[in-house]
């Protein structure tokens, strides 16, 4: 029988959000970039955002939260090669706290494992950024991100699927987050109540 001390001792719940330390993961979606700007703020360190060099849509250093920019550096390599060459040895690089990353070709197997490989030696977080079906066998989770319309005007949600999970479950969750700071809340399900119904009349 659970007692109320055995309910006091459990561990609270892991936060479905959690990306996984020393593991690589991606995110697909137009919703991608706002998933790992979210990630950042739950990385402490510094946090490297490679991208290829002729990308003209750049995260804005004035726009992002608090404290972000002085921690954020972008790396602009001219080639792919260069691009996934900067990826394995940021992740080799412990004082960094996560590694984002925006490929432009299908992730091959072999490049997949050695970037594994990489964030386990680092045991640093890496989080790629791809297109639709061009992601890698060997990537420890696969997120599918899209912005979902807002029930009120003060309301900014995101609708964050975790489609592929090597480790654990799957499932797919509507947050409301701001953007401001690495708070946020998850919004029930449709049909789902927070709070006791109304008493009939």
């Amino acid at each position: 029988m659970t007692t109320l001390r055995d309910l006091a001792h459990r561990p609270p719940p892991a936060d479905p959000l959690t990306l996984t330390t020393a593991r690589v993961h991606e995110a697909e979606g137009p919703g991608r970039r706002s998933f790992a700007l979210f990630q950042t703020l739950r990385h402490p360190g510094a946090v490297l955002w490679v991208l290829p060099a002729h990308e003209p849509q750049r995260p804005m250093l004035r726009g992002l939260p608090e404290g972000l920019s002085e921690r954020l550096l972008l790396l602009t390599p001219k080639s792919e090669t260069d691009l996934l060459w900067c990826v394995e040895e940021a992740l080799r690089a412990a004082p960094v706290g996560l590694v984002i990353a925006e490929p432009q070709q299908v992730l091959s197997l072999t490049a997949g494992r050695r970037l594994q490989l990489a964030a386990e030696v680092g045991r640093t977080t890496g989080l790629m950024l791809i297109r639709e079906g061009q992601g890698s066998s060997a990537t420890h989770t696969r997120w599918r991100c899209a912005p979902t319309p807002a029930t009120s005007a003060d309301s900014t949600l995101h609708h964050w699927s975790l489609n592929k999970n090597k480790k654990g479950t799957l499932g797919q969750w509507v947050v409301n987050w701001h953007g401001a700071s690495a708070a946020f809340n998850l919004v029930p399900e449709a049909g789902k109540r927070c709070q006791p119904a109304e008493p009939t009349r």
